[in-house]
């Protein structure tokens, strides 16, 4: 099978090449738009986030039979040509769980203890902190969105500090009962009433948005907002606008990076070694999959057939 991996480190060349020696394999490191100038006979091709599948590129790819994104989310994919065309896609799932969760708590901490701003200062030898008065976890309420694999491992880790757990999800799960999480299908309710509101969901048509001009105004005044999930699950103009304390991986605009209430680190919750691990692991056992005819574990069918009839 003649093979396209774009996005490539140093690292996933290595793993990947090693194992698919029976096959015609071409790595790149830039992005499929701006590798792919013409038209390839790739059969199946192996992108990152900054990719966009779009139908100028399929175009390109005449034969391409698999498609695969080495990321949880998929909104760079446009599900619709490929389920018209019936192009298997699949991403990679439940790889980030520890990773993201506890990056997560560490925007938190930084926000809370503001230990950011006192290592800044001691490593200029300035060790004044009678300013930077925190405020502990212990006993707070945390409210998470999304109790997939990295929203369950937000829970252990708050239950772990002592907080009080509430939760919204699409549903109930095991865990909720497991932690004595309080679960609630109502969003306003845990808005108004979390210290902290943890973002854990993918992006789609149904989360796009979700926490906007209208429900913030629910927000304690002190409630602090983690996002390490996606960019468009808050409205873009908050992230300007909106005066409660934001933890960010992720940003509609680096332009609001410099606002006074805003933590924000490149979209890098996920670089752990072993999460780095898991990724090509799970990217390997999804192409083998579709190569020996076998379901691929992680299929976006039911993805894109939802995201498609929703255009």
């Amino acid at each position: 099978m003649k093979i396209a991996f774009f996005e490539i480190k140093p690292q996933e060349r290595a793993f990947f090449s090693s194992r698919l020696k029976e096959h015609e394999i071409d790595f790149y490191e830039t992005t499929i738009n701006e590798a792919l100038g013409k038209e390839a006979d790739y059969e199946a091709v192996s992108i990152f986030i900054h990719s966009k599948i779009d139908d100028e590129v399929l175009a390109k790819l005449p034969k391409l039979r698999y498609l695969q994104t080495r990321s949880t989310g998929y909104e760079h994919l446009v599900c619709k040509t490929l389920y018209e065309k019936g192009i298997v896609a699949s991403n990679v799932a439940g790889y980030g769980g520890p990773a993201v969760a506890e990056f997560a708590f560490s925007l938190l901490l930084n926000a809370t203890r503001k230990t950011y701003i006192a290592i800044d200062r001691a490593k200029k030898g300035v060790f004044e902190y009678h300013d930077l008065n925190g405020m502990e976890l212990f006993g707070k309420r945390l409210g998470i969105l999304g109790l997939g694999t990295i929203g369950s491992q937000m829970a252990c880790i708050g239950k772990g500090m002592g907080m009080q757990l509430m939760a919204w999800s699409r549903r109930r799960k095991d865990i909720v009962d497991e932690l004595e999480i309080e679960f609630t299908k109502n969003l306003d309710d845990l808005l108004g009433e979390c210290d902290v509101i943890m973002i854990a969901l993918p992006l789609t048509p149904a989360t796009r948005n979700l926490l906007n001009r209208e429900n913030v105004t629910k927000l304690k005044k002190s409630a602090i907002v983690v996002n390490v999930a996606r960019a468009q699950i808050i409205e873009d103009e908050l992230y300007g606008e909106l005066e409660n304390s934001l933890c960010l991986d992720v940003v509609s605009d680096v332009r609001y990076i410099v606002r006074h209430n805003i933590i924000y680190t490149p979209h890098m919750a996920y670089y752990t070694s072993e999460a780095l691990e898991r990724i090509m692991k799970i990217s390997l056992e999804n192409l083998k999959a579709f190569m020996e005819g076998r379901e691929v574990p992680n299929c976006l069918k039911l993805a894109c057939n939802r995201d498609y009839t929703n255009q």
